[in-house]
């Protein structure tokens, strides 16, 4: 080609230029930018409020402040507090033209307010874009993001990526309408099953702002019953929302809105609905056209206007804690907003856990639970089978399902679906007394044993190692931890029932709702499908692989997951059975047998308070490197009254593309502290956490340090 080129470059006058000489210079025409961000150099300022405070998106806790930018007089209308806009970041004091800093690498970033003068010293930057004239952020959203980030120790900025979806042109082109009249007041309708449902209805239909923990009964009514709260906060003329742990029950209470109220009455935000339809439902609610919102997880940030009411269903869900700095928890944030906009608040859920309990202990929320008679024609009938049974039980040893659960199989398959409940693999057990259950724990800080390769004892919290263990409660000196296949008896019960149609519903494929013929449908916790029905029966298999996890919570979790399946279950007057293998001996058990999930949560409640654990007290998780780690704790100036556990390794991150929660980076070697405050001393530590983590990042420092405050998993 190079040949052909000077061949027509020497050719005469007269003839055309090489075709290929066009389009290389069309190429050379096309690369010049079209578009590129301007810097104003030279361009005229606004002349009211000349200077811009603008968050940049760094996400970096030493740049956790405003900037101030000079607006330019052409972006003087566009650039209006709540905006999106593009600045130069790091131009430094070098670039400077005309009295004004120029350069920089271009960063997104929101217009936070205007003002008229600037406590910087030196020269300003230019705006170089507003990138779009539509107001996302106001001050309500921005007073909530910034409390969220001082509470969990993080950014501004981080906070807000995830309470802003990402910008999508299309979707703000299209004009949103206007709100819908608001609604009738609801009736009462399963509210009255209730103590005080009908009170708490009429109160926020009337504008009142009742706050309440409410334990519902079992069965599918929830979502209606969320639903009717809806719709008594709209009749107020205020807005709701809601939010729920997953897909699944949101698009139930989606379905149960709609059906009550009609379409156009509230907006659903969750991730399976696409970035621009998300973004539209967000606008549509920014906007005032929608009043009500149900979502996952992202959605308690949802800029409802005058809210009158947010609702919290199951939040002992590891879902509703985020999995992005600075992992704030779904009902942390709702409580904050309670407080702050003075509105209702509803915390549902089929179980109970100790932070809903101790909401109701402070005073905080009141209970609303039906009574005794209620629960027990609504509940199934739960029998358990324990160690003591399993020995005695030939059927037991030979197929590894006991005598008791075989019959309640055969039974229920006569008359609809039976559902098989099995642990999910990889569950780490905890130690416990061989004679008696009681877990295996520390007497230093009372967390749990765990066996390492040597065979010695040390404590997963502070990593004290334990020479002498004898069980506090029988005085047993013998440690046991079984965890009984869980896939092996799924094949038993395919092989047993022959004639019967098995499905599965879990990691892979997550069924939404199965028939109510009879079939087996084995599933793990929390993928369990809703039956046309409800199920007769219910085989809450190996609960050992729950109850004995290394963890906080494994009591608690092991009753939300079984209380969870059981109320898929139909009612004990209608044949309804739920056979539970576990030591009928142990709290949970025994919770689970007597449907008492509030019980539960106030005799854990109690415990910890003893023990000064979570949530009585305040709680942060640090994990790095072992030297990363030493040089945090040393430059931080923790509270006086704060006491810290540890450190202990980090779990190395599992192979395959499910890592624990809280595990160390692939290839390295983390170490962990846990650091305690009693209440009212939370604020302090989050403060000096962020403060020791901002100087870190000043510095440069290469090796990570992770923090969270207030962790689902503390081992």
């Amino acid at each position: 080609m190079s040949s052909e080129n000077q061949k027509s470059e020497g050719a005469g006058g007269g003839e055309p230029p090489e075709q290929l000489a066009l389009i290389r210079d069309a190429v050379r025409k096309a690369e010049v930018p079209r578009a590129k961000p301007r810097t104003w150099r030279g361009a005229a300022l606004a002349k009211s409020l000349p200077v811009a405070r603008v968050l940049v998106d760094k996400g970096v806790l030493h740049l956790d402040r405003y900037f101030d930018y000079a607006v330019p007089e052409e972006l003087d209308e566009q650039a209006q507090p709540g905006v999106r806009v593009r600045v130069r970041f790091g131009a430094g004091a070098r670039n400077v033209r005309g009295g004004r800093r120029e350069g920089g690498g271009l960063i997104d970033g929101f217009l936070v307010e205007r003002v008229a003068e600037t406590d910087y010293s030196g020269p300003l930057a230019a705006l170089a874009q507003v990138v779009s004239p539509e107001p996302v952020l106001d001050g309500e959203l921005l007073g909530l993001a910034r409390a969220v980030a001082d509470r969990y120790a993080g950014s501004l900025a981080d906070v807000l990526q995830l309470a802003v979806p990402p910008r999508h042109g299309r979707a703000e082109a299209r004009k949103s309408g206007e709100a819908p009249a608001p609604p009738v007041a609801p009736e009462v309708g399963s509210w009255r099953r209730y103590g005080h449902g009908a009170e708490f209805l009429g109160a926020l239909a009337s504008g009142g702002a009742p706050r309440a923990v409410w334990t519902a009964l079992p069965g599918p009514e929830w979502a209606e019953e969320i639903a009717r709260a809806v719709q008594a906060t709209l009749a107020s003329g205020r807005g709701a929302l809601v939010v729920v742990p997953a897909g699944r029950p949101a698009a139930r209470v989606d379905a149960a809105l709609t059906q009550l109220m009609g379409a156009g009455q509230h907006a659903l935000l969750t991730a399976d609905v696409g970035q621009e339809k998300r973004y539209r439902e967000w606008l549509s609610v920014r906007r005032g056209a929608v009043r009500a919102v149900v979502g996952t997880r992202a959605a308690m940030f949802a800029p409802v206007r005058n809210l009158g009411l947010v609702v919290i269903w199951d939040d002992g869900d590891a879902s509703h804690s985020d999995d992005n700095a600075p992992f704030p928890h779904v009902r942390e944030v709702l409580e904050l907003r309670a407080s702050r906009d003075k509105c209702g608040f509803l915390l549902g859920s089929w179980s109970c856990t100790v932070e809903a309990a101790q909401l109701v202990e402070s005073g905080w929320a009141a209970p609303l639970v039906a009574d005794r008679e209620q629960v027990r024609g609504s509940a199934p009938l739960v029998r358990t089978v324990g160690d003591g049974d399993l020995a005695r039980d030939e059927a037991a040893r030979a197929a590894r399902l006991p005598t008791l659960a075989w019959n309640a199989v055969r039974e229920g398959l006569k008359h609809g679906p039976v559902l098989v409940q099995v642990p999910r693999r990889g569950y780490v057990p905890r130690l416990a007394c061989e004679r008696c259950r009681e877990p295996a724990r520390c007497r230093h800080c009372a967390g749990p044993l765990e066996a390492r390769d040597g065979g010695g004892l040390w404590c997963g919290w502070c990593g004290v190692e334990e020479g002498a263990w004898h069980c506090g409660e029988c005085g047993g000196f013998r440690l046991r931890a079984q965890i009984v296949g869980a896939r092996r008896t799924a094949e038993e019960l395919g092989r047993a029932f022959p004639a019967v149609p098995v499905r599965t519903s879990g990691r892979e494929q997550v069924l939404d709702t199965v028939t109510g013929t009879p079939a087996l449908v084995v599933s793990t916790p929390g993928a369990e499908p809703v039956a046309e029905g409800g199920y007769a029966a219910a085989l809450l298999l190996d609960g050992w692989a729950m109850l004995g996890r290394p963890d906080l919570r494994a009591g608690e979790e092991a009753l939300r997951r079984w209380i969870g399946a059981s109320s898929l279950v139909r009612p004990q007057g209608e044949g309804g059975t739920v056979v539970v293998v576990a030591e009928p001996t142990l709290r949970p058990v025994q919770a689970l047998v007597r449907w008492d999930p509030v019980g539960h949560a106030v005799r854990e409640l109690a415990e910890r308070a003893e023990l000064g654990f979570p949530p009585v007290s305040r709680m942060a998780s640090v994990a790095g490197t072992a030297e990363a780690l030493s040089g945090f704790l040393a430059a931080a100036e923790l509270p006086g009254d704060a006491a810290v556990l540890g450190p202990v390794p980090v779990p190395d991150a599992s192979p395959g593309p499910v890592r624990r929660a809280g595990a160390a980076p692939a290839g390295e070697r983390w170490e962990r502290v846990l650091i305690r405050v009693p209440p009212g001393s939370g604020a302090a530590l989050a403060a000096s956490l962020k403060v020791a983590q901002a100087a870190r990042m000043a510095r440069g420092a290469a090796e990570p340090v992770r923090i969270r405050v207030d962790p689902l998993d503390i081992g």
